[in-house]
């Protein structure tokens, strides 16, 4: 159709610099009238890539939203290259070190996006060591260097309570992530760090954690509020926790802005929405998404993986007391 040889289509679809840029674009529009798509399976043959990127996906109900934001900003990130999403479902009671070694052995992507880690990773050490390309939502303790991008847990905690502190709340409390997973002991930091400084009563629940039920962080809420001297002040890690805080306090017959007050994070509007008196500090997730997927892009064409890390940092909006 464009008169030209294979090869020099072929070259002009790869935007091979030594074809011209005027042949490259009358290529491009010619394949784009007739709806022209490689053959992924020819591809790689050809280059050995997939040209797929695969995700492992948490079904994490405490964050709002966590897999649609994150696929969001991959996706937007993805938009303008060859490479396609693959999800993977990632369970919370493993780290799914079978899923990643079936990848990797089998050539299932050219590279993997995974979050919820931990501080020696056994997906991490198992990707350094066959120098596959990935990239992590969250850090390791790991010496050798890898790609991530994280958010500043640590921050988030530490503005949280000294935001209750601030506001005249005597005994705060938080529901902090697992104990296995690393942002857990940066939250942990955050908490201790603000309620050492003030010197103020707190405690931290040791039957519940991020991951356990919203009806039972609920219940736990109303049989501690009934208790003698509960909390007053309580930082949430998510919105969820938060609602479920919210309706155990009121089953107590307590008012939130009165009788007790809650910071959350919030990763989408429904908390401000349906509860505006919770103050609240914001986590991009469609941000996050979108920078992994620029990382991982990079980390594939051979970056050093040390300028390949992100601290995303909180955004605030507390109101002017």
């Amino acid at each position: 159709m464009t008169g030209l040889a294979i090869t020099t289509v072929s070259r002009a679809l790869g935007n091979a610099p030594q074809i011209s840029e005027n042949t490259r674009r009358r290529v491009h529009e010619v394949a784009a009238e007739i709806g022209y798509l490689p053959d992924r399976a020819a591809q790689r043959l050809k280059t050995g890539r997939t040209n797929v990127i695969s995700v492992l996906l948490d079904p994490h109900e405490e964050i709002l939203g966590f897999g649609t934001s994150i696929m969001h900003g991959l996706a937007r990130a993805l938009q303008a290259t060859p490479y396609h999403l693959i999800v993977t479902p990632n369970f919370l009671d493993g780290s799914n070190v079978d899923a990643v070694n079936y990848i990797i052995r089998n050539g299932m992507a050219d590279g993997l996006i995974f979050s919820r880690t931990e501080p020696f990773d056994p997906r991490v050490r198992l990707l350094l060591e066959n120098g596959f390309p990935f990239v992590t939502h969250g850090r390791t303790e790991f010496s050798t260097p890898h790609a991530f991008v994280d958010y500043d847990n640590y921050a988030f905690a530490y503005e949280a309570t000294r935001r209750l502190i601030v506001k005249g709340r005597r005994k705060v409390t938080i529901i902090l992530p697992p104990k296995r997973l690393t942002f857990h002991q940066h939250m942990l930091h955050g908490f201790m760090t603000a309620v050492r400084e003030a010197g103020i009563a707190y405690e931290i629940p040791d039957t519940l954690d991020l991951d356990s039920p919203a009806d039972m962080i609920r219940d736990y809420v109303r049989r501690r509020s009934g208790e003698p001297d509960p909390p007053d002040g309580f930082a949430c890690p998510g919105e969820v926790s938060a609602l479920a805080t919210i309706t155990g306090m009121s089953d107590q017959g307590f008012t939130l802005g009165a009788e007790y007050d809650i910071v959350a994070k919030q990763t989408s509007l429904l908390l401000s929405q349906i509860q505006p008196k919770v103050e609240t500090i914001y986590e991009d997730l469609k941000a996050a998404g979108e920078a992994m997927g620029q990382l991982l892009l990079q980390r594939i064409a051979g970056e050093p993986v040390e300028d390949l890390t992100i601290l995303q940092s909180p955004q605030f909006g507390f109101p002017t007391p």
